[in-house]
């Protein structure tokens, strides 16, 4: 018996092909998995120590450094997932490139968004800040006035007329 069997006695004649094909592609079906589950207990390990020393938290150069190595991991078992998985890995190279080119523009598309907004918000912050601050004591203004109540009023009855 081998050390993958299944209780199934016909699988190889329903899947056409042979025991060993079958004992190969389980095969890799297991190493997918163990390299999966050592990227995550490798995740697991850096958080569990980030969170004991405080680096998540604390100074902003070392949490961006976590940042990106759990992004790293996380890519590298989207990677295994998507040509393991969902078979991707045995398409011919077009398809793949056609269905993977879409996901990698979009997320190059959001780190750009996220790099620009971060700058953008660092630069102008304070600016923002008092927009914000003026925008909210104007709703409260308006709304200890009974303006609010007026207009919202107004509208109902002009729907009716």
């Amino acid at each position: 018996m081998s050390e993958f069997h299944d209780d199934y006695p016909q699988y190889e004649f329903m899947a056409h092909h042979s025991e060993e094909a079958g004992v190969a592609k389980r095969r890799k079906l297991w190493n997918v998995f163990w390299i999966m589950l050592a990227v995550t207990i490798v995740e697991l390990i850096i958080g569990s120590y980030a969170l004991k020393w405080g680096l998540l938290d604390g100074e902003r150069h070392s949490s961006t450094t976590l940042k990106i190595i759990f992004i790293g991991l996380t890519i590298a078992k989207a990677y295994y997932i998507v040509m393991s998985f969902m078979h991707l890995g045995e398409e011919r190279r077009l398809l793949k490139w056609s269905v993977l080119a879409p996901y990698i523009v979009f997320i190059l598309y959001l780190v750009f968004i996220s790099v620009t907004e971060a700058n953008y918000c660092r630069d102008h912050k304070q600016k923002m800040d008092e927009l914000i601050v003026i925008q909210k004591k104007d709703l409260n203004e308006k709304a200890l006035s009974g303006d609010h109540e007026e207009h919202h009023a107004e509208g109902a009855g002009a729907k009716h007329e």
